[in-house]
């Protein structure tokens, strides 16, 4: 009786370079699951800085007031050289889970540094004094964008 021929998939040879094969996918997900979270610096690229805010404004704040905040917010970009990128947007979601957020802004920085220059600067506190008369609630929600 002859016996088949072995398959080639389970020669010591095929099955060593499975092996090394398997052993390379398991450390880049390692190194992957490293490097989530670290600065701008990796190995990935640079990343922003973003900076989330979201408004509700009073009930007695005209739509001419809110334009006013609106305008100021956005002409920030002009006065601080930090801001990388600036947009905004007014909710038209139709889940109704805004919770009275009608506006959201997206201000966008290269470093920590940058951001920490921005938040004191007097262009930025002028813009507060302006808005806080029409402020009925803020959230604020900063991150290090990840792909």
């Amino acid at each position: 009786m002859t016996r088949p021929p072995a398959s080639p998939f389970f020669r010591p040879a095929t099955i060593k370079t499975i092996g090394i094969a398997l052993l390379l996918i398991a450390v880049g997900a390692t190194l992957a699951a490293d490097s989530v979270g670290q600065s701008p610096s990796s190995s990935e690229g640079p990343k922003m800085l973003r900076h989330v805010v979201l408004f509700q404004f009073k009930p007695t704040s005209s739509e001419s007031d809110v334009k006013k905040v609106v305008d100021a917010f956005r002409k920030l970009r002009q006065e601080i050289p930090q801001i990388a990128d600036f947009e905004y947007g007014v909710n038209n979601s139709p889940e109704g889970l805004n919770g009275g957020v009608t506006h959201c802004f997206l201000v966008t920085f290269k470093s920590e540094a940058d951001r920490d220059a921005y938040l004191p600067h007097p262009a930025h506190k002028r813009f507060v004094d302006l808005l806080k008369p029409h402020l009925e609630k803020a959230t604020v929600v900063d991150y290090w964008a990840q792909q």
